[in-house]
Formats: structure tokens, sequence, C-alpha cells
């Protein structure tokens, strides 16, 4: 691959992320809009969203001030491909930090120091998938108040009466939901995983939220599922910010992994309405030759 092609790739495809909210999100915020009582706070209040998010496209800066914690997700051959991916992008996160698109938003949790650069130990998070065919390279920017709002349950669960069923999945999404109250940036999108361990769960839940709302899942039950919780959710009144009105979530989707036998978790991953992703598809030489 082209080095400098590369960097100029996840350059733009960062950049892009941090400053273009995608099209199925904005679709979303607009029905939302339109269902909301006219004259209400929740409509002034996504339409102030809506406003804002088309400055930011059309000048190039940041959807939120939180530009969020870097989640980056590559997928191709396990070659030396792998490694020049992952040096370009820390090399455009540093870019970017010194451009004022990134927000300086890694702390050394030891000595309370910003690095100033938005790198540091595990930061940005990169993760390899092995993979035939082209090497594509997903980037989500999760803004910490989102993070917040993340949630882990492990069943049974009496203090909601969740049992290890779908039923009791349904009221762990809907409490996560109910404790958040807003907080996180409402309307909020799920990611949520059913099974695998404590850190494989959240993992999971957070690689759902690259789905785009439209899609469908693939299993019937988990479909019905998705489908139920965000029409309950949306019936809670806690609306946009937590200040009322029809609309608490844009969202749901809902993954699985394997579980232990002695354990049942289930663990959402709650994004705010800037719910930032995009992924890639990159040639021979480091070009972007897809939006996907």
């Amino acid at each position: 691959m082209d080095t400098s092609r590369l960097k100029t790739s996840m350059h733009e495809l960062i950049r892009r992320t941090c400053t273009i909210l995608p099209e199925d999100i904005i679709q979303a915020l607009q029905e939302a809009c339109r269902a909301e009582l006219s004259g209400s706070i929740a409509e002034e209040t996504l339409e102030i969203i809506l406003k804002s998010t088309s400055l930011s496209s059309t000048t190039g800066l940041p959807i939120c001030q939180d530009t969020g914690a870097i989640l980056a997700i590559i997928e191709g051959q396990p070659d030396k491909t792998v490694f020049l991916v992952e040096e370009a992008i820390k090399d455009s996160v540093k870019t970017l930090t010194k451009e004022g698109t990134l927000r300086k938003n890694c702390v050394d949790p030891i000595t309370e120091k910003n690095t100033d650069d938005n790198i540091g130990a595990f930061v940005p998070q990169i993760h390899f998938e092995p993979k035939e065919g082209p090497t594509l390279v997903s980037i989500m920017l999760k803004g910490g108040g989102s993070e917040n709002m993340s949630a882990q349950y492990s069943l049974p669960l009496q203090r909601i009466q969740a049992g290890r069923d779908l039923e009791g999945v349904r009221r762990c999404i809907l409490d996560s939901v109910h404790q958040a109250q807003g907080q996180g940036c409402a309307p909020g999108v799920l990611g949520v995983c059913i099974g695998g361990d404590r850190a494989s769960g959240y993992l999971i839940a957070k690689k759902q939220l690259f789905r785009k709302l439209d899609d469908r899942n693939p299993s019937p039950l988990l479909a019905s599922l998705e489908q139920t919780v965000f029409g309950e959710a949306n019936t809670l009144g806690i609306g946009p910010m937590g200040l009322g009105g029809k609309t608490t979530l844009l969202g749901v989707k809902i993954g699985t992994a394997g579980r232990h036998p002695a354990s049942y978790f289930v663990t959402v991953s709650y994004s705010c309405w800037a719910t930032r992703r995009s992924t890639v598809e990159l040639d021979a030489e480091g070009g972007i030759t897809r939006w996907l």
C-alpha cells in the first residue's frame, strides 16, 4: 500500500465521521421531529439538533463538542496491511487533534494528565478481524456521556423480575432506558448483546451500532424483540434530552454471543443521537473505493 495515500484515506474517514451524521440517523431525526406535537419542547429540541447537524456538515465542524472515544475495526487479510492501516489511523488521529477537529479526549488515569493527541494506552481502540476480500475499515466516535449510560445485566435479576429468557432481556433493555432518563443525549440508539462474557458483551453490543437503522435482523425472534423494545421505549415519555416527548429512542439493534452455562449477560451500549460511524473499503494502494 501507498502509506501517504492510506493516511489521506484514514484522515478523510475520521474527519467525515466526526462532521457528517449518517443519512439514516438524519432521516430518523426528521421523522421524529414530524411526529412530535407542534410547538412542543421535544419538537424544538429536535429542530435544534437537525439545524446543528446541517451546520456541521456544511462548515466541516464537529457534530458534537465531545468528539468521543475512537473505535476502529479493521477487516481484511492477516498480513502487513493491518499494521499499515493501524499506523495511518493513529497518525490521522494525531493530525486531526492538532487541527482541532478532534477534541483532546485521552486522559492518563494515573497522572490525570491529558495526552494532548488522543493517543494513549489502548487509545484509540483498534481491533482486527480476519476476512477474505478487500480491506474494510470502520470508525465509531462515541461520546463519553452516552458511554456512561451503557449498562450490563447478569440474569436472573430480581430487582426487575428478569429471568434467563427473552422476556428478561426485554426488561433489562427497557430498564437501561428508564435509568438513563434522557442522559447521554437522547434520543438514543441501543446496541445490545445477549450472552458472551463481560468483556465481549460490551464490544459486540457496541458493534451493533454500526448497523443502519432500517436494516432487519436476520433472526425473526430478535427482529421482533427489536421492534417491541423500540415501540415500548418510546411510550415512556422521556423524550429528547429527557425533556419529555414521543422520541426516546431512534433504534434498537440486538446481537448474540455464546455464553457460559453459569452466566447470562445482557449488555446495552447506549449511543446518543449523534451516532457517528462510517465504514470504507480500500483498494490495494490504500485509496477509498467505496463508502459503505
